[in-house]
């Protein structure tokens, strides 16, 4: 028998027989990234980037940050990341080398100490584990502040040294040699 159809109903009996490949949908999942960095004003080079994240929970589920951290994110305030947080904490967390620039109070401050936390696990009593250079005292106490918050609970002790003097007094004479 003859079956008569639109060509409407023809491309849809002809779409349901084919399942999407892999290819495609590699294809569409890229594209959806593509578009959320463009509304994010997200601009990304390199190869293998991992993609941006949407909300805080998904550090949670996809990189087992520790919850601890997780929580003071929220007690912050800090309820959506900024672009810089978006996707410049998944690529730090592969343990991927970065280059960010982002405007002053874009969220750069947390947008590394996060993975630096992270990739840390757990305090340790071993000296110094993570140096942070600021090229500003004031950049200094900001990046310590944060660093404290952000570390509360977790066990973690965050130190601002900024003259040697000091820090021979607070850790001792011979630190140097220690560190």
């Amino acid at each position: 028998g003859i079956k008569w159809m639109s060509s409407l109903e023809a491309k849809f009996e002809g779409a349901k027989d084919k399942k999407p490949t892999a290819e495609k949908l590699e294809r569409l999942r890229r594209e959806k990234i593509n578009r959320f960095r463009n509304q994010h004003k997200i601009s990304v080079q390199g190869t293998d980037l991992p993609d941006p994240i949407a909300t805080f929970d998904e550090l949670q589920k996809e990189y087992k940050i520790h919850p601890k951290i997780l929580e003071n994110i929220q007690a912050a305030g800090f309820r959506v990341p900024t672009p810089i947080q978006m996707q410049a904490i998944p690529v730090m967390l592969h343990g991927r080398e970065l280059l960010a620039s982002a405007p002053t109070g874009s969220g750069k401050t947390l947008a590394f100490c996060i993975p630096l936390l992270t990739h840390l696990k757990q305090p340790r009593n071993k000296g110094f584990r993570a140096l942070i250079i600021s090229p500003t005292r004031e950049l200094a106490s900001q990046t310590h502040r944060e660093l404290v918050k952000l570390a509360e609970g977790t066990g973690f002790r965050i130190h601002m040294i900024h003259k040697a003097a000091e820090a021979a007094k607070k850790f001792g004479p011979k630190s140097s040699k220690k560190f």
